[in-house]
């Protein structure tokens, strides 16, 4: 399969056929998220105010057919919305899940076309892999992204400016269920819950390369919504934790 990037076309290839795994290694980011929140404070966003009990749940590496509708479901039941960072690979694929996903009120944001770590791209794979998911969920629901996460969470100063002025709020996190390790339910659970605060914007997956097995996330939702709802915390979007809007 090809792909169209810059002025040329690329054999899909391993190399970037990421296709959302977080299985790889993570390393230490090649500038720290705080060290980046600090110095773009307008473009870069790890948490909201710590004075509203509000929280954010935030799902990566969907649409996945396996997994969101489970996420979804589980969301439904406890009338909580949440935000999704698609890959536009996947959202190509599976429109009618995307469309589902806005339908039930939840945001939608951007996590590149094919999952790659833009630290290690040219700054105009990095526009390509941008542009090329706004283009596709604009076509699917008729707006493009101003939310946006990069895959892994790795980043540099060339890429936080270019997205800046490209329009987006990159979005990171400040809770990481680490629910794509596969560790079981209890352990996502017990992380979620022992992490957040007022303010947290909660990392977890719904989507996963083809041998991923998110099925103990849909069940630590079952635990961690009531939990903290019981504990006073309101579940909202990522437009309403930080009041940004959800399309540039």
């Amino acid at each position: 399969m090809y792909f169209r990037y810059g002025d040329s076309w690329r054999h899909w290839n391993g190399s970037y056929r990421q296709r959302g795994s977080e299985s790889i290694s993570r390393q230490p980011d090649l500038v720290a998220h705080s060290v980046l929140q600090r110095e773009y404070p307008n473009i870069v966003v790890l948490s909201g105010s710590t004075y509203d009990n509000r929280v954010a749940l935030t799902f990566d590496d969907g649409p996945d057919i396996r997994f969101t509708p489970q996420v979804l479901d589980v969301l439904n039941n406890y009338q909580v919305n949440a935000t999704f960072f698609l890959m536009g690979a996947r959202a190509a694929e599976r429109p009618d899940i995307v469309r589902r996903i806005q339908a039930e009120g939840h945001a939608i944001g951007n996590h590149t076309y094919w999952h790659p770590n833009l630290t290690e791209e040219s700054l105009e794979r990095v526009h390509w892999e941008v542009t090329a998911t706004e283009e596709t969920i604009e076509q699917i629901l008729g707006f493009r992204p101003r939310l946006f996460r990069p895959p892994y969470g790795f980043l540099n100063r060339e890429i936080v400016e270019l997205l800046g002025d490209m329009g987006n709020a990159v979005i990171l996190w400040n809770v990481d269920s680490l629910d794509w390790m596969e560790l079981g339910t209890d352990a996502i659970t017990n992380t979620v819950l022992a992490n957040t605060a007022p303010g947290s914007i909660i990392l977890m997956h719904d989507g996963g390369d083809e041998t991923a097995d998110l099925t103990d996330t849909v069940d630590a939702l079952d635990v961690i919504i009531p939990r903290l709802q019981a504990a006073g915390m309101e579940f909202v979007t990522i437009p309403e934790l930080i009041n940004i809007s959800e399309a540039k």
